[in-house]
């Protein structure tokens, strides 16, 4: 550098820097070179002074300078000068030794050390240079890096195992049995599967999934590396879970892993088994593997259930656009069944869902003819998409067969500490269920309510009373409470609620044999009895006491009281149709007679004389559920105002016709699985009532058909008992009867469908079916009679148990008339008989049913007039006047097998 850059030399007077060239001290190092031996132009600036104070070390001249000086020495070799200046310890010398107050300020330089393995950072380089990795670095993590890869899935390779194919699976339906034996449908498992050999999978099938999902199936090793990473990155980061898997990867999913979760994890143990199998498997093996355990929607697994859920034929029978439009099913039916799946997601409507099908459809018959497995000309022909059949339209569970599937599974479900059997068992299939349903009556009881419909339902010519027109019906064996058949509705994959099970709708009279067992069993209590006697002591009465059928009876309770409503209004009774029954004045009518022609007033105070507790108590014990009991808090609940189901009511009225003895309905009678035997129902009846009353109810119900509202339910040669009801606003009508064999209910009722379940209501059938109004002497009976006159051909006419004299004849207290009493017009003698030919429409005694409490609403123009107020009467103490649907969907499943309680055992199940 020019001598003209150089500091200039620093007085030698004064000043810090004078001070620190004045400390110097001995060196026991290396005498340096004179001054002006290195012939340095340095060598002379600044040579003035030649004291002590000014030299180094053995009289040397210290060299001195600016930090920039100092940088290019060491820059220049510094590092070799300063260790020629190091003292004994190697470090450079400075004014006053190694360790003297006089060491130089510039940058010290350090003995060369030893090499590092990994130069990062890099200690040759300044900056930012000395943070770039080598070229060499970068290409050894690299071969490290996949070398561990490659270390890691060799040991994953060689320690993971095949597993055998999952139970999940091999898991198929369960098999229905008729009561005879034969199969009935095999429905139900946890997969609707039918395993089938690859022969009978169409080709078609098998190129359209192979060319969609993995053209290269054949020849890969069983994964596919890009799809891999793809899929691994995406778990791994929290992103979308996607596809990328081949045949062998999604068939080791299904079937062997039995693995559905979505982790890194999980997806090494797939690649390493699927990489096994591909090796070990035959690819034909493992494509049929795949296809049999796919799920394709609507509950199918396999394809074999795929081509009945959605074309209802067999897989062989599939044609190549069917074949293109199931593996598009594949993706996801939830967004590409055509039927839509907008209770999944809103956006899964059926217009989007179809546009979404067609579309996947044709670019896989594309794919198809591209690979060379289609041709051009035959392609030509699937540009729409094929014609698939309604979700629920299996014909496996068409008709009543869905309804009886449903029940059988309730029963086991419901009854699972006796079955041991829980819903989760039935949903991994494999069991054979044996049924009580008897094939030809369940085939005859369907039979006769169509041939009814057919000819009086015409909701063409009359849509404002024959729309929404159901029927329900339940036939049951008063031995053993076997049911033997049902009527769930029109068909149970078009209409889903089964009307055998709890409906909603109301008994009306069909409730009063309870009122006379409960009569004869525990007896009325008797308020005049002697002042030492208990006032709840009771007399047994006989089905000969009289009671008042007048219409607009004063109902008094068992004390005599008049019993009135929380305003303090009176309630008077009326008949249906507004008619008395009896002999004038007092229209005095004995209970056979009352029952023979359902007189209301006469079975409102029996009920109230015994106490409407008792009544209650006899409906259960009869085999009634408690929970569709209505409020036993008011009169109208003697003549039905409660909503039992039609198989509880049969199974109730089977109490009677078994003499008292109580058998609660099944419908399962055994249960099987592969290892033998699991289940098997054992009847345990109970006494209900003495025969004496059991069989008294059946003579008094046997005049009703005789010769009284029930003679359309006649069976020549047949002993016959049962009761007609029918409730306010002619909502409902029903005919329950027995004979000593079978004891059956048919219920009829409108029911608006199109509103949602909660606000769905029961309409009027004033009108319905070309009548002026329902009775259920009407198309219930003549429901009752087809059906029970086919089922019962082959079987002896037995008669019913001649009845043994029963209780005490009493003759209650006629209440005191408070309107004028009907005109003679009215009056109806119970004398005369209806002769089999009378109709229900007829305004005979032989037509009249009953007509419950309707407040504020009187039956037929008669009845309330205010005297009953708005809460005396009604369900729910009159808030409720009309019945109210049921709700059947009962906690955490279908409530079939009776939903009021679920199935037939206890107040839940």
């Amino acid at each position: 550098m020019s001598e003209h850059r150089r500091k200039p030399p620093q007085p030698q007077g004064g000043g810090r820097a004078a001070a620190r060239r004045g400390q110097s001290g001995s060196s026991p190092g290396r005498r340096a070179a004179p001054r002006g031996a290195t012939g340095s132009p340095t060598d002379s600036y600044g040579s003035s002074s030649q004291g002590p104070d000014s030299s180094g070390p053995g009289g040397e001249e210290r060299p001195y300078g600016g930090r920039a000086e100092a940088r290019r020495a060491s820059q220049r070799g510094g590092r070799r000068r300063g260790a020629e200046n190091a003292g004994p310890s190697g470090r450079r010398g400075g004014p006053g030794g190694p360790s003297g107050p006089g060491r130089g300020r510039g940058r010290a330089s350090t003995a060369p050390g030893k090499k590092r393995f990994i130069d990062y950072p890099r200690s040759e380089k300044f900056g930012w240079r000395r943070w770039v990795p080598s070229w060499k670095l970068v290409t050894g993590l690299f071969v490290g890096f996949i070398g561990s890869l490659v270390a890691v899935a060799g040991i994953g390779y060689a320690m993971v195992s095949v597993p055998n194919v999952a139970d999940t699976a091999t898991a198929q339906n369960n098999v229905y049995y008729w009561s005879d034996g034969s199969q009935m449908v095999a429905t139900g498992g946890e997969a609707n599967r039918q395993i089938v050999n690859l022969a009978e999978i169409p080709e078609a099938m098998r190129w359209a999934v192979i060319s969609q999902e993995n053209k290269t199936f054949y020849t890969d090793s069983g994964v596919d590396p890009t799809g891999i990473a793809r899929a691994i990155f995406n778990m791994a980061t929290g992103g979308q879970t996607q596809g990328g898997s081949t045949i062998t990867q999604q068939y080791v999913k299904n079937a062997r892993l039995d693995d559905q979760s979505q982790t890194v994890t999980r997806k090494f143990k797939e690649i390493f088994i699927s990489m096994k199998v591909g090796a070990t498997v035959k690819k034909d093996d493992i494509l049929a593997g795949y296809l049999n355990s796919a799920y394709y929607g609507r509950g199918a697994y396999g394809i074999e259930a795929a081509a009945h859920a959605y074309f209802n034929k067999r897989a062989v029978d599939l044609d190549p656009g069917e074949c293109a439009f199931l593996s598009a099913m594949l993706k996801g039916a939830t967004y590409y069944d055509p039927a839509g799946a907008t209770s999944i997601d809103p956006n899964a409507t059926p217009e989007a869902n179809r546009r979404r099908a067609l579309a996947q459809m044709q670019d896989t018959l594309d794919k198809m003819v591209k690979y060379g497995h289609l041709s051009a000309a035959k392609r030509a022909g699937y540009t729409t998409l094929p014609k698939v059949q309604n979700p629920r339209a299996n014909s496996r569970l068409s008709g009543q067969i869905g309804y009886l599937v449903d029940l059988a599974k309730s029963y086991l479900i419901n009854n699972s500490d006796k079955t041991h059997i829980t819903a989760t068992d039935l949903q991994k299939g494999g069991y054979r269920i044996y049924t009580t349903f008897d094939k030809k009556k369940v085939q005859q009881l369907e039979s006769a309510v169509k041939k009814v419909q057919k000819a009086n339902i015409k909701e063409k010519l009359r849509p404002k009373t024959d729309t929404y027109v159901q029927f329900g019906g339940a036939s049951v064996d008063p031995t053993s409470g076997a049911i033997k058949a049902i009527y769930g509705g029109d068909d149970a994959t078009k209409h889903f609620t089964d009307n055998a099970d709890s409906t909603g709708a109301q008994v009306g009279s069909t409730f009063k044999p309870f009122v006379l067992a409960s009569a004869m069993q525990w007896g009325v209590r008797n308020p005049d009895g002697p002042e030492s006697q208990p006032q709840d002591a009771r007399t047994q009465i006989s089905p000969k006491s009289l009671y008042s059928g007048q219409n607009k009876l004063k109902i008094r309770k068992y004390d005599h009281t008049v019993w009135t409503d929380k305003d303090g209004k009176e309630w008077l009774q009326t008949n249906d149709g507004g008619e008395s029954t009896g002999s004038p004045p007092n229209y005095k009518i004995d209970l056979r007679q009352a029952m023979q022609y359902s007189v209301n007033s006469a079975y409102v105070q029996l009920g109230m004389d015994v106490g409407l507790d008792k009544v209650k108590e006899s409906a259960l014990s009869a085999g009634i559920l408690e929970g569709s009991l209505a409020s036993s808090n008011y009169p109208s609940f003697s003549i039905g105002t409660s909503d039992p189901s039609a198989i509880r009511m049969a199974g109730a009225y089977a109490t009677f016709a078994a003499s008292g003895k109580q058998n609660d309905p099944y419908s399962v009678d055994r249960v099987e699985n592969k290892d033998g035997l699991l289940y098997r129902h054992k009847t345990q009846a109970k006494d209900a009532f003495t025969p004496a009353v059991a069989n008294n109810v059946t003579d008094v119900l046997k005049t009703v058909v005789d010769k009284g509202t029930g003679t359309n339910a006649q069976l020549p040669g047949r002993d016959v008992a049962g009761k007609t009801g029918t409730t306010d606003g002619n909502k409902s009508a029903w005919f329950v009867g027995y004979t000593p064999q079978l004891s059956t209910a048919i219920s009829m009722f409108r029911l608006d469908d199109n509103a949602n379940n909660k606000a769905r209501k029961f309409l009027e059938m004033y009108g319905t079916g070309g009548q002026e109004k329902i009775h259920g002497a009407s198309f219930p009976a003549e429901i009752w009679h087809d059906y029970m006159f086919q089922a019962l051909q082959g079987q002896p006419a037995t008669p019913f148990p001649a009845p043994e004299p029963i209780g005490t004849v009493i003759n209650a207290d006629p209440s005191p008339t408070p309107t004028p009493s009907a005109t003679p017009s009215q009056t109806q003698s119970p004398s005369p008989s209806p002769s089999p030919s009378q109709t229900s429409s007829s305004p005979s005694p032989s037509s009249s049913d009953t007509c419950q409490w309707s407040w504020g609403n009187p039956c037929n123009g008669n009845g309330g007039n205010g005297n009953g107020g708005n809460d005396t009467g009604g369900t729910d103490g009159g808030t409720t006047p009309t019945p109210t649907v049921t709700d059947t969907t009962g906690a955490g499943g279908s409530t079939r097998g009776n939903g009021n309680g679920g199935i037939f055992g206890g107040q839940n199940g």
